[in-house]
């Protein structure tokens, strides 16, 4: 928004800015923030800093926990949801020493090191990404894990367990299960909401392409973005799951991106479209390639595919990402590549026909990632699928043109499956994370706490136990 300090203040003057509001990412892509009043917001903030305790947003294995994050002027907005007027910005994390630099793993300076690498390599001058944000709004959410009690109630005015409801008004129009697919008014009772916030989301330079109700019943909806780099749009990611959130609140309603919020329901994912360009070219196309997929963009998919174990750990690190992945709701465990197949990890749409339009989706990540990192993740794959020239064919990862889950057995057996759990995901990045160390993009240290982090996740909720094993075994 703002190039230097004297465009900041000008703004500040005319539209009687009180506030200034830092936003700072800790490890597993969430927001905090700091904020001060806008007459103290100076050069020397900008120059020095403000200090935090970068323990907290776990960073763990750095020596000194203080650090100071430095306030990014062109990542700054005016806050929708403030009542007093003030301006957010993004801060990027230094740590201190015997000189103030650059926190190596700072998830935005990552993302900032994967742009510049790509650039060095020579292979592409831009990435351009294009997520698909699946969300449930909803009506409801409770939940309680003490030692005797352990439950969780969702509720949404559309599910179809609302039909025979009698203590409020109801003039049906509920959505079946799965049935929330392109569902129309008056059951789309969200479609109000969606234009608010894509509205907003637009006000904010987060330019959406189009929203729709979701397969989901109890509420599921989609907003997919135009297509941004990497630290762009990781930044706008951020932003939409904001601004999402919030004006939702404003409206008495709730959001979740849980991979897997309800039992046999649809599951949230954040497909995530990929296309390299170089000189304005893309370098992804070729009219008599497969799918008219050029060899780099074959290649890029066969570094994807090949790492796609360990990048698990950045884009689906939750254990609640691996509940969603399992055959039958359209979530991909085949590690794979086909053109309009939404069974296989890699999907190339098989409506984007045009050079500049020519890309590939994959599938199986979730909003649970910290964008910054899962982004960075799967350009590193794809750069050293391309410079190392793995061909997804030649590796036998298709392509597979059916629905796998429709083969038969022993040719099922030939295609490997993504990890069935954090932890798995967690041994796979342990194991294959070289190439994400390239160009010294991510460094071992932010390796290291991602693997402790997920697995502490890991090991908390495998030692809990669940209402369905008395179910089960409450009787042997």
């Amino acid at each position: 928004m703002f190039k230097n300090l004297k465009e900041f203040r000008d703004y500040y003057i005319d539209h009687e800015i009180k506030i200034v509001d830092f936003k700072i990412i800790d490890l597993a892509g969430r927001w905090h923030h700091l904020t001060i009043p806008a007459s103290r917001f100076s050069e020397k903030i900008l120059e020095d800093g403000i200090g935090f305790d970068g323990s907290s947003y776990g960073f763990l294995t750095v020596e000194k926990s203080d650090m100071v994050f430095k306030p990014d002027l062109s990542s700054a907005f005016l806050d929708p949801f403030s009542k007093i007027p003030t301006i957010t910005m993004i801060g990027n994390i230094y740590s201190l020493g015997d000189e103030t630099k650059r926190f190596e793993g700072d998830p935005r300076y990552v993302a900032q090191k994967a742009e510049k690498y790509m650039k060095d390599t020579g292979i592409a001058d831009k990435a351009l990404f294009g997520p698909e944000f699946e969300f449930y709004i909803l009506d409801h959410i409770s939940f309680e894990n003490s030692s005797n009690h352990m439950e969780v109630y969702l509720d949404s005015e559309q599910a179809q367990w609302n039909t025979n409801k009698r203590d409020i008004k109801n003039l049906g129009f509920k959505v079946g299960h799965e049935g929330g697919y392109h569902v129309d008014i008056p059951a789309d009772i969200n479609f109000n909401l969606r234009n608010s916030i894509m509205l907003m989301m637009e006000e904010h330079g987060v330019p959406v392409k189009y929203h729709h109700p979701e397969v989901g019943g109890p509420g599921q909806l989609e907003i997919e973005l135009s297509f941004g780099g990497l630290v762009e749009m990781s930044d706008r990611t951020m932003l939409s799951k904001y601004i999402i959130k919030n004006e939702a609140i404003k409206h008495n309603k709730t959001v979740t991106f849980m991979p897997k919020p309800f039992v046999g329901e649809a599951g949230n994912g954040m497909h995530v479209h990929l296309q390299l360009f170089k000189d304005n070219e893309a370098i992804f196309y070729d009219e008599k390639g497969y799918s008219q997929l050029s060899k780099t963009a074959l290649y890029a998919i066969g570094g994807i595919l090949k790492h796609s174990p360990s990048l698990m750990a950045f884009t689906n690190p939750s254990t609640n990402s691996y509940k969603r992945l399992v055959p039958g709701y359209e979530a991909p465990v085949s590690i794979c590549f086909a053109t309009a197949n939404r069974s296989s990890v890699v999907r190339i749409p098989g409506y984007a026909k045009k050079p500049d339009a020519k890309r590939f989706e994959f599938r199986p990540s979730d909003a649970t990632c910290n964008p910054y990192l899962a982004y960075s993740a799967l350009l590193m794959a794809m750069l050293d699928g391309i410079k190392n020239e793995i061909d997804p064919v030649k590796e036998g990862y298709g392509p597979y043109d059916v629905n796998v889950f429709d083969l038969p057995e022993e040719e099922k057996k030939k295609i490997k499956g993504l990890p069935k759990s954090l932890e798995e995901a967690a041994a796979a990045l342990e194991k294959d994370h070289e190439f994400l160390l390239e160009g010294g993009v991510f460094d071992l240290g932010i390796i290291k706490d991602q693997i402790k982090r997920i697995r502490e996740d890991f090991s908390k909720i495998n030692t809990i136990p669940h209402p369905m094993e008395y179910e089960m075994y409450f009787d042997l």
